[in-house]
């Protein structure tokens, strides 16, 4: 599969229903899914492993992730009416066997797994939003996948977090995020952002990989 045939799949799965503002439930565009899936399968990092996608909403990162070949993708997300419909796009491809979902808040969730595989919130209606996001991947995985807003502000905040966790930037992409009017707050058709997908990779205590 191309990395062009894979966005365009994500891109027709279905969206959120009822997307809830205080979750900032966005779907995640087909080309940035495909963009950071892409990048973790040359890795390595996604065949015949265990992800996790944590917050998984309808489903589009961890159903990309099985279709790169992925042994098990737990989706993990606390929006019972997002997690069904991503329990019906993984149907539609004949992927329910490789996903397991799981109603839960992140921070609950306590599986090890070989890599995550995320786009928590961005923080526009709760600042630091992704924290919790970015503390539970780094507790169950070596290796974590991740998007977040392409700011200053927001690049100081990951480079220090994700030092202070005995973790380090391998990668980083800035891509077009696309976000279509869905909450009241939004004034026009479709607004389009920066984003930065991210690599990070555990140190050991000399401060070399795992």
């Amino acid at each position: 599969m191309k990395k062009k045939h894979l966005a365009m799949i994500l891109s027709k799965l279905r969206g959120f229903e009822n997307p809830k503002a205080e979750l900032e439930q966005y779907r995640t565009p087909g080309n940035v899914a495909a963009e950071m899936l892409w990048l973790a399968h040359s890795m390595g990092e996604i065949e015949g492993k265990t992800i996790a996608d944590l917050g998984a909403g309808t489903g589009v990162l961890g159903i990309g992730a099985c279709l790169l070949g992925a042994d098990k993708v737990y989706a993990v997300e606390r929006d019972i009416e997002a997690l069904e419909i991503a329990g019906e796009n993984a149907k539609s491809l004949g992927l329910e066997g490789c996903m397991e979902f799981i109603e839960s808040d992140v921070s609950e969730f306590s599986i090890k797994v070989d890599t995550v595989v995320m786009n928590p919130p961005f923080g526009a209606q709760k600042p630091r939003a992704d924290r919790p996001f970015l503390v539970k991947a780094f507790e169950v995985s070596d290796v974590v996948y991740s998007i977040h807003l392409a700011k200053e502000e927001v690049r100081r905040f990951i480079e220090a977090f994700v030092r202070d966790n005995g973790f380090k930037i391998t990668h980083r992409k800035t891509v077009d995020f696309e976000i279509p009017a869905q909450f009241f707050f939004h004034r026009k058709k479709l607004e389009r952002i920066k984003v930065d997908v991210y690599r990070f990779e555990r140190l050991t205590v000399d401060g070399t990989p795992v």
